[in-house]
């Protein structure tokens, strides 16, 4: 049976061509995946963002010129709606966090598995945040002074369970099944909690939940 899924149109950022050969060969053979382009740097791949419209960016975080944290910084000032995916050899939490501050959607280690990076692919296209359980708490002790606390108080029951459901990662149509609503409603309650939390996306109203124990 011929595989219906959507094509994932993906852009592959790395200063170093062994790297983006290596990706692009796996993601070749993924039936839903296009790798459409290249970039060696963050200055680049911005460019390229811009001129090939992916839906996934894979971005290294250390590149010589524009780094991966601006490069996610000029994708967002630019409105570019591509889900940035950091693929770094960074373990050390406190260079994760300002990515995740940036703007990305999660992020996984240069050694991870084949098959569970195609994954990660499809569940940053899903509209899911990829963060690992075991380090959310530690990157947002290391962040504490930048994460709004004491707010929770001020969301409703449906919006408290609107984010504990944000930070499971999931998207607004698996919470909109979950709890019975309609997407358009999970997104005005989303809204609500990013106005109320002083947050700007999904992914710091995720860390916000697993920081104040609502996840």
């Amino acid at each position: 049976m011929p595989d219906t899924r959507p094509l994932i149109r993906v852009l592959l950022v790395d200063d170093h061509q062994v790297v983006r050969r290596g990706l692009r060969t796996f993601l070749e053979v993924q039936d839903d995946i296009e790798v459409v382009g290249e970039a060696a740097d963050g200055a680049e791949g911005v460019a390229r963002a811009q001129e090939l419209a992916p839906d996934v960016v894979l971005m290294d975080l250390k590149m010589p010129g524009v780094d991966g944290i601006e490069a996610l910084r000029r994708l967002k000032d630019e409105g570019n709606p591509a889900r940035v995916l950091i693929v770094t050899s960074f373990t050390e939490h406190r260079t994760v966090v300002p990515a995740l501050r940036a703007g990305a959607a999660g992020y996984v280690y240069k050694d991870v598995d084949p098959e569970a990076l195609a994954g990660a692919i499809r569940s940053v296209h899903a509209g899911h945040v990829l963060l690992q359980p075991e380090l959310a708490g530690t990157l947002l002790a290391e962040d504490a002074p930048h994460v709004p606390q004491g707010r929770g108080g001020i969301l409703t029951e449906r919006e408290r369970e609107v984010l504990g459901y944000l930070a499971d990662g999931r998207s607004n149509r698996e919470i909109a099944r979950s709890l019975l609503l309609s997407e358009k409603t999970v997104k005005t309650h989303v809204s609500n909690i990013l106005m109320k939390l002083d947050l700007a996306d999904r992914t710091q109203a995720a860390l916000w939940a697993v920081r104040n124990g609502e996840a």
